[in-house]
């Protein structure tokens, strides 16, 4: 296996994610910020965080397959969120678990960072999600 997830005893548990991912692989992938977007651009849920994170989620994944990988093969995912506040993470989850299952997106996540911004590159965009992969 090209990437391992885990969790060392001691690190702060549960999270929605692992704390550690360990690749030995040799081709990198990188999958730029994925917004909710369709493929024309037009905007998915717009003001809906949940919804805006499964479809950034979805269009990570056809970024993902693009390049022959999956989420099995991510070391790392980071998420922009807007005007982040603590009250938030049940919508942000809601949208994880929501899509999880129809992207392959195991439970719990690949190790994650989730940072507050003020904005991103359009006022209707709440998320933006980056992966990093590795294969053989």
């Amino acid at each position: 296996m090209t990437v391992q997830h885990f969790t060392p005893e001691g690190m702060m548990q549960p999270t929605p994610y692992h704390h550690v991912a360990v690749g030995t692989g040799t081709t990198q992938v990188h999958v730029s910020g994925q917004v909710a977007r369709q493929a024309d651009g037009t905007p998915v849920a717009p003001g809906d965080l949940a919804g805006q994170v499964a479809q950034a989620l979805r269009n990570t994944a056809l970024g993902l397959a693009g390049a022959g990988a999956s989420f099995a093969d991510v070391l790392r995912l980071t998420f922009y969120v807007t005007r982040w506040r603590p009250e938030k993470i049940g919508d942000f989850m809601a949208g994880v678990e929501g899509v999880a299952e129809e992207i392959g997106l195991p439970l719990p996540m690949p190790p994650a960072s989730l940072i507050g911004v003020d904005h991103l590159f359009e006022p209707d965009v709440l998320v933006e999600v980056e992966a990093t992969a590795l294969l053989d």
